[in-house]
């Protein structure tokens, strides 16, 4: 499979960007260190504003060592400051099919403001412009039902529910799988214009 890494992309509101250790802070207080945000994730509410630094600081490495397969983005509302309010990821490549999985997470105070769904929607267009990705999918508890809403609306494809084929921060849990293909995309494009 053809990767490019982490570039920069805009939308409307939207820089989705690389972190850089400066946005430990903004990280921290924004979202990781929130369990509600987490509380459906695989990864805990960092404890303190020092793992969120080690984690930013792995990303950054990764971006420097010119890993062409990592993907991990900052989103910045553009009318605002630089401050990262969220992310959004690949959390998993498969490269035998050409695959993606894209994992995201955002601030409380930035819910329901349609701004997961314009960040996932600008990444698929960055997979199937950039890249030769043919399938970029996505996952959910169901006990998380606003996530599979932001799927949906990005045009992807319900495609089942997994029983107990999972854990997050809730333990053991179902999970519920989405995607979009390549010409699924191109045809949504389409009739969008």
């Amino acid at each position: 499979m053809r990767h490019c890494g982490t570039k920069e992309i805009r939308t409307l509101r939207l820089t989705l960007r690389r972190f850089v250790p400066e946005d430990a802070p903004a990280m921290f207080r924004n979202w990781a260190s929130d369990p509600e945000v987490t509380q459906y994730l695989t990864w805990p509410a960092h404890s303190s504003q020092a793992v969120t630094e080690w984690v930013i600081a792995d990303w950054v490495s990764s971006y420097s060592n010119s890993k062409a397969d990592f993907y991990q983005w900052a989103i910045v509302l553009r009318a605002q400051s630089e401050e990262p309010i969220g992310c959004i990821s690949v959390v998993h490549t498969d490269d035998a099919i050409s695959a993606v999985e894209i994992g995201y997470c955002l601030g409380r105070a930035w819910w329901r403001k349609g701004i997961v769904s314009e960040a996932l929607s600008a990444v698929m267009d960055f997979f199937f412009a950039e890249t030769d990705v043919q399938r970029v999918c996505a996952r959910h508890d169901p006990a998380n039902p606003h996530s599979g809403q932001v799927m949906r609306k990005c045009g992807m494809t319900y495609e089942g529910t997994l029983r107990r084929a999972d854990r997050n921060n809730q333990g053991i849990c179902d999970v519920s799988w989405y995607s979009i293909l390549r010409e699924e995309r191109r045809v949504k494009q389409s009739v969008e214009q």
